[in-house]
């Protein structure tokens, strides 16, 4: 087994890097600023920095991930985006090695794009393991034995579940759907429902902050937009009952794939699940409400992670330093 020292999660939302024997050495949004210049686009800012140009900057300037619904759909952005984080946390072209963390599902042809990013970035040999595996060695499962486990991962992008025996997916499934589409679906309820335009980082505050599953919440937050009509600035308050609007489908969704996923499996398998819970992590996984909503609406007991946003990168870290473990996993994939 070659030493390896870099653990990677490249996710719609952060870009985490974990280097053996330090620990988490970066977490930055998964951004790029690029602006058109003689040559194509020009690169001006990217992870923290690009995040904090976001609906401040020239309307020829373009920020974005090049991560969608979990694949890498430009893989050239990806590589100059990793090529920049790595960079930060020292490593050494051609020689560092590094475990790449992929979604469950991955195809042939995102599998090829992520190879040829590593490529681009000069790093040495790559391990591509599922991120529901990390999640759960994170959360501290034992996932090398007969006993099953499944994990609902609520990322940036998509939302990966997983039924996990003996160190290998036994069912997989990726959703398109994530925290930024939650995001993006408050920006138009708002402009629907109020008439006012706001970016998506407000969005993304809204969400965070009074965003909720519970009926009848009391919580609320003022906001500042620009009137869709006037466009002039307004001050809005915003109900968290009225916000759930624009939540809930996703959620509704989300409950619906793990139930249809848990009814495709043999009852031996789904006692397993029952016993040990579904481990939830992920972002959205903080949603207030959230739990009390999968118990009303699902038939099976779930668990929150308890580090929800780290999961998948420090078990990943785990990893690292568990070469017993990582071989048995790489031999099944």
């Amino acid at each position: 087994m070659k030493k390896i020292k870099f653990a990677i999660e490249m996710g719609g939302a952060y870009t985490c890097i974990y280097v053996k024997g330090e620990g988490l050495a970066l977490k930055e949004p998964t951004l790029i600023a690029a602006e058109p210049s003689e040559e194509g686009y020009k690169i001006i800012a990217v992870g923290n920095e690009a995040k904090k140009l976001v609906g401040k900057t020239k309307d020829n300037v373009e920020i974005f991930t090049p991560i969608v619904s979990g694949e890498h759909s430009n893989f050239e952005y990806s590589a100059i985006l990793l090529k920049a984080f790595l960079q930060k946390v020292g490593y050494k072209p051609f020689e560092d090695n590094a475990i790449f963390i992929v979604p469950c599902g991955i195809s042939v042809r995102e599998k090829e794009n992520i190879l040829k990013v590593c490529e681009a970035v000069e790093l040495g040999y790559v391990a591509l393991v599922p991120s529901v595996l990390c999640s759960c060695v994170g959360e501290g499962r034992n996932i090398d034995n007969s006993k099953v486990n499944m994990v609902v991962d609520i990322g940036g992008t998509a939302t990966e579940l997983a039924v996990i025996n003996m160190s290998s997916i036994i069912k997989g499934a990726t959703l398109g759907i994530g925290g930024k589409s939650i995001d993006a679906s408050i920006v138009n309820f708002l402009a629907y429902t109020q008439g006012l335009v706001i970016g998506l980082p407000t969005a993304e505050t809204l969400k965070n902050e009074v965003g909720s599953l519970y009926l009848n919440d009391t919580l609320n937050m003022e906001i500042t937009g620009v009137d869709a009509q006037t466009k002039t600035p307004r001050n809005v308050v915003v109900l968290s009952n009225d916000l759930r609007n624009a939540i809930e489908p996703f959620f509704s969704e989300i409950v619906r794939a793990i139930d249809t996923t848990i009814n495709t499996l043999p009852p031996e398998i789904v006692a397993d699940i029952i016993n040990n819970k579904i481990l939830v992590v992920g972002g959205c996984a903080k949603m207030q409400g959230f739990e009390d909503y999968c118990n009303k609406h699902l038939a099976y007991p779930i668990e929150i992670g308890e580090d929800v946003d780290n999961a998948t990168i420090l078990g990943a870290g785990k990893l690292l330093s568990d070469s017993q473990l990582l071989d048995g996993i790489l031999k099944k994939l």
